[in-house]
Formats: structure tokens, C-alpha cells, sequence
């Protein structure tokens, strides 16, 4: 028989995936002051400190899988729909936060 993940066990999992890509939306934002403010290095540190965090979120995800692949049935809910959204379109601004770094750089002529 396949047991299935509780409800509040699924919420937990979709908060912690939200809870650690706002983390990593809010350094993001950071880094785009940094920027703006021509300070690369701090803002080179900030998209690390969201890289982390988008790893802490990408761990839970990964878990679930893991849970699912071994043969636990899991109901989706709306709230994990929204974690998993929540979480893509923070890498995917993580990638055009790491874009406009370099191009941020290249049109000071700092060095890349």
C-alpha cells in the first residue's frame, strides 16, 4: 500500500521552499542596488547569499521528489503550486540578476 504525505507535512515543505526563495528575492533586489550604486563586489556577494538560499529551497524540492519517486502518493495543493512558482521565477531572476551584473560592469568598464 502507498502511504500518502499528510497535508501539514506538504505545507511545511511549501514554506520552507517559500520561506527560502523570499530570502533569495530579497538579497537579489540587494544586489540590484549594489549596482546601481556601482558597488560589484557587494553585489557579487549578495547573488552568492541568494544562490545559497535558492539551494536551501531547491533541498526541499528535491526531498519531495525523493518522496514521490519512492512511491508516497502526494496531493498537490495550492500553496505547494505556489512555492514551486515562487521558486522559478526567483532562479530564473537570479540568472537575469547575474546578467545585468556583467552588464552593469561592462558599460562602467570595470573589469569583468
Amino acid at each position: 500500500m502507498t502511504e500518502k504525505m499528510s497535508s501539514e507535512e506538504l505545507q511545511v515543505t511549501a514554506f520552507d521552499i517559500i520561506f527560502h526563495s523570499g530570502n533569495a528575492r530579497t538579497m537579489i533586489h540587494e544586489a540590484f542596488s549594489k549596482m546601481r550604486k556601482e558597488v560589484f563586489a557587494e553585489a557579487e556577494e549578495k547573488l552568492n547569499e541568494a544562490n545559497q538560499e535558492i539551494l536551501e529551497a531547491h533541498k526541499s524540492q528535491t526531498h519531495l521528489l525523493k518522496e514521490y519517486a519512492s512511491g508516497q502518493k502526494i496531493e498537490m495543493e495550492i500553496i505547494m503550486v505556489h512555492a514551486q512558482d515562487h521558486l522559478m521565477t526567483t532562479m530564473t531572476l537570479l540568472e537575469v540578476a547575474k546578467e545585468m551584473s556583467y552588464l552593469y560592469q561592462k558599460g562602467t568598464g570595470t573589469e569583468v
